[in-house]
């Protein structure tokens, strides 16, 4: 008879959203942020405010609470902004959880721009 070994996982639900928080693996020796990993970079970000660009053109500034391996993000605090024909349409929100896929670009303590 064989033995199926299943090693434990952790994982730390917030709000029904499985996410990683402060991760062990930011015990990065080095200081200079041209050597982190891009997910190291991210994770010293938990607790600060990310300006996010999206693929449709919605720009979100929020405070990062968490994330995970698809850089699926939680965000609190939350400034969406997106061009309407319009103009400019303004939301804010609680809570947000951005799907990992449809993100552009980070920027790390940004802010939304004033246009």
């Amino acid at each position: 008879m064989r033995q199926l070994l299943v090693a434990p996982i952790i994982f730390i639900v917030f709000s029904q959203i499985i996410v990683r928080i402060a991760s062990p693996m930011t015990t990065s020796v080095s200081t200079n942020p041209s050597t982190l990993l891009p997910l190291e970079l991210v994770d010293k970000c938990i607790g600060s405010r990310i300006h996010i660009i999206m693929k449709n053109d919605k720009e979100i500034v929020g405070t990062l609470q968490g994330f995970d391996d698809f850089v699926n993000m939680l965000l609190e605090d939350v400034t969406e902004s997106e061009a309407t024909p319009e103009g400019r349409r303004v939301t804010k929100l609680d809570q947000i959880l951005l799907n990992g896929s449809n993100i552009t670009m980070l920027v790390p303590g940004g802010e939304m721009p004033d246009t």
